[in-house]
């Protein structure tokens, strides 16, 4: 026997709900039951659908048990798909809810083909996407502990002289403040140790990052991307981690669309209704090309830092990221002329940088391969 049965898995921390379908249209349909959520379960769950000799076609939506359960999956020989639950399709009438409904859903969809995949990493990309976040979080929880101090500061009428915050001499300023009651006196001093503490994290965790990219194999493309204005090393590694392979995209609006910077629609007939983005995809990612942008309002031009960027990289690739500044300064002043608020025009820019840092990444990526 050599059919196809497609496995819906609604997987939760501590089980795994089974819907199975028969390969052939409008075949059966039903639950299978739940099993515990360990490798052992799954193995012994395997071995049951298969004993008969069917292929076996696996999915289950992306969330927060990872992908251990797709590689323990396609390791024993079985197909599977990890899908886009933002994008699975939803009967408006359907008011029940149940993991075993759920299953039996995902199993229905997958034969009809009707689930989107997302891209899986492997085991030495999800660890530096892991670094990466795990860096954001930190420089988040520094921004939170600055604001509590200032707050705090602000609450009590103590109001930093100079013009610009966290530079030598407010830090200096800092050291000055003095409450008459010792408790508010601790409070100030535990704040101020919160954003030492958060700033030593952010930095041990930048250092970590610095020193395992040169070992990813994704590198020569973060020192590509890097050859474009706005994009330092920082924004080049977020960039790649959180998309990882380029090439999967076979055009720049793909790419676009995949970070949620393209412009969402409800047009129906002669009515056509544009919003905001659709800010889909890794928001770390978006906020960083957005942060990228505003290089762009300067006039072009290759300064120090770019410049030794720009030395080891290939010919091909200096000459996109040329063009791209000469065409995104122009764009970043014409759409300011012409009135549009700022976070329209850095938006519109980081759209823009997004089309030549997928030029970029093909133009590198082939050169892994060979």
């Amino acid at each position: 026997m050599n059919s196809t049965i497609f496995v819906g898995l609604d997987v939760h921390k501590a089980t795994v709900s089974v819907g199975v379908a028969e390969g052939t249209r409008g075949g059966e349909v039903r639950s299978f039951g739940t099993v515990a959520n360990r490798a052992e379960a799954i193995e012994k769950l395997v071995g049951r659908l298969a004993r008969d000799g069917y292929c076996l076609s696996f999915c289950y939506e992306a969330g927060p048990c990872g992908y251990g359960l797709y590689r323990q999956l396609t390791a024993l020989g079985h197909e599977c798909v990890v899908v886009a639950p933002s994008l699975i399709p939803i009967r408006a009438g359907d008011r029940v809810k149940t993991d075993r409904r759920d299953a039996v859903m995902l199993a229905k969809l997958h034969r009809a083909g009707e689930l989107t995949a997302v891209w899986v990493p492997d085991g030495a990309h999800e660890a530096m996407r892991d670094l990466i976040r795990g860096r954001a979080t930190a420089v988040q929880v520094l921004g939170k502990a600055r604001q509590h101090l200032q707050g705090f500061l602000l609450r009590h009428g103590r109001v930093y002289p100079g013009k610009r915050g966290w530079t030598q001499a407010y830090r200096r300023w800092l050291t000055t403040v003095r409450f008459d009651h010792p408790a508010q006196q601790a409070v100030l001093q535990d704040y101020i140790h919160a954003v030492t503490d958060a700033e030593a994290r952010a930095a041990r965790l930048t250092r970590e990052i610095e020193g395992l990219v040169a070992e990813w194999s994704m590198a020569p493309v973060v020192a590509a991307l890097q050859a474009m204005r706005g994009v330092a090393f920082l924004v080049a590694v977020t960039a790649v981690a959180e998309v990882g392979d380029f090439s999967r995209f076979a055009t720049p609006r793909q790419l676009m669309a995949y970070l949620g910077l393209v412009p969402s629609e409800h047009s129906s007939g002669a009515s056509v209704r544009r919003g905001g983005i659709t800010k889909a995809g890794s928001g770390l990612a978006r906020r960083i090309l957005i942060e990228g942008a505003w290089s762009y309002r300067m006039p072009a031009r290759v300064s120090r830092k770019l410049y030794d960027r720009l030395e080891a990289l290939p010919q091909a690739v200096r000459d996109i990221a040329w063009k791209a500044q000469a065409r995104l300064c122009t764009r970043y002043r014409r759409l300011t002329v012409a009135g549009k608020a700022k976070v329209v025009v850095t938006t519109a820019i980081a759209r823009e940088m997004v089309g030549f840092l997928w030029a970029i990444a093909r133009e590198i990526q082939p050169r892994l391969a060979s």
